[in-house]
């Protein structure tokens, strides 16, 4: 580093210890009186030495330091203290506050000299709290992009595993039949397709404090809209939470999956409703009810290993989650979760 910008450093970190000091208040009005004690103690002792004139000699410094160190109403008590001082004592005629040409032109010297110098240690120190509070900033600003690169770099992750596990799923139920096999990459293509939308929806900075509820009532639409469905009602019963992209993540999919099972299957005439609510479970946890008024789910099915309830399944596990269902007078599924990281 240039020994100039080592110097530099260096001052900007004795104006930054001189914060405490600037926080004394009544403790640093009063050592800014002694300090302007012992600057006419100072100049009574050199008095002898020194040549006719120079009354401001030791005071100077004294409002100079007091200003630096102690701040802006100290270095003005300061001033004040030794101009009355030095007017005072040391000039004609002595131990009066007469006002001559010389002495009036002394002091308005004397108070032109000592307010330049408090304004610009004054602006000095604003300018360091500025730089302070920038580099604050700058440091909050660094964690948070490391925080959500590393962030990205987990959900890209596991977002990868997702995705072999499910290609794994749609090779294990092709099995070798070549059609089959067509029909599953298609599938896998069409399931791809809405999960990026979904991620394209869920990193939108419009959306980031956006409550649960308006985003599934979003979602639901553009399921219902895609499907061609307008015969279907859906609708989104939340509370006023928010969720982390961690969770709100796999809930989507989740939500997804399901409402586009019951599109699929519930509704054969085209008609009826979907709703989805979440609530509290207690100990730490929350329930998300998918639920429709269709015809149902067969029973078989409520229990066998479908590729879309394994699919639910391993969305549910990456949160903790539970998943049950009920297939009586349409079908329910629940998913149970830990509502926190």
């Amino acid at each position: 580093m240039p020994q100039s910008s080592v110097l530099s450093q260096t001052f900007w970190d004795l104006v930054d210890s001189t914060q405490n000091l600037r926080r004394l208040g009544v403790w640093g009005d009063l050592i800014v009186v002694a300090a302007a004690a012992m600057a006419l103690l100072l100049r009574f002792a050199v008095d002898d030495m020194l040549p006719t004139g120079f009354p401001y000699l030791t005071f100077f410094p004294a409002v100079v330091l007091t200003a630096f160190f102690f701040g802006l109403r100290p270095g003005i008590i300061c001033a004040a203290l030794s101009g009355l001082a030095s007017w005072y004592f040391f000039m004609a005629p002595a131990y009066s506050l007469a006002v001559t040409p010389q002495t009036a032109i002394a002091l308005v010297f004397y108070v032109f000299i000592v307010s330049v110098d408090i304004a610009l240690i004054h602006i000095m120190h604003l300018a360091a709290a500025r730089l302070r509070a920038d580099a604050a900033e700058t440091k909050r600003l660094y964690q948070q992009q490391r925080t959500m690169f590393q962030e990205l770099q987990h959900r890209v992750a596991n977002n990868m595993q997702f995705v072999s596990a499910l290609l794994r799923l749609y090779k294990r139920n092709a099995g070798e039949n070549p059609q089959a096999m067509l029909t599953a990459l298609d599938d896998a293509r069409m399931r791809l397709d809405t999960m990026s939308r979904i991620h394209r929806q869920l990193h939108d900075p419009a959306n980031a404090t956006r409550p649960a509820g308006d985003f599934f009532r979003d979602l639901c639409a553009s399921l219902t809209e895609a499907a061609g469905a307008t015969g279907v009602r859906c609708n989104v019963e939340m509370p006023p939470v928010h969720f982390d992209l961690t969770r709100l993540t796999p809930l989507s999919l989740i939500v997804v999956e399901v409402i586009t099972n019951a599109l699929k299957h519930a509704f054969p005439d085209g008609r009826g409703t979907i709703s989805v609510r979440l609530a509290p479970a207690g100990d730490g946890r929350m329930v998300l009810t998918v639920s429709d008024d269709g015809k149902g789910m067969p029973a078989g099915r409520v229990s066998d290993s479908s590729l879309g309830l394994k699919i639910v399944q391993s969305l549910a596990a990456q949160i903790g989650g539970d998943v049950s269902y009920e297939a009586r007078q349409g079908t329910t599924a629940r998913i149970a979760f830990d509502a926190a990281a």
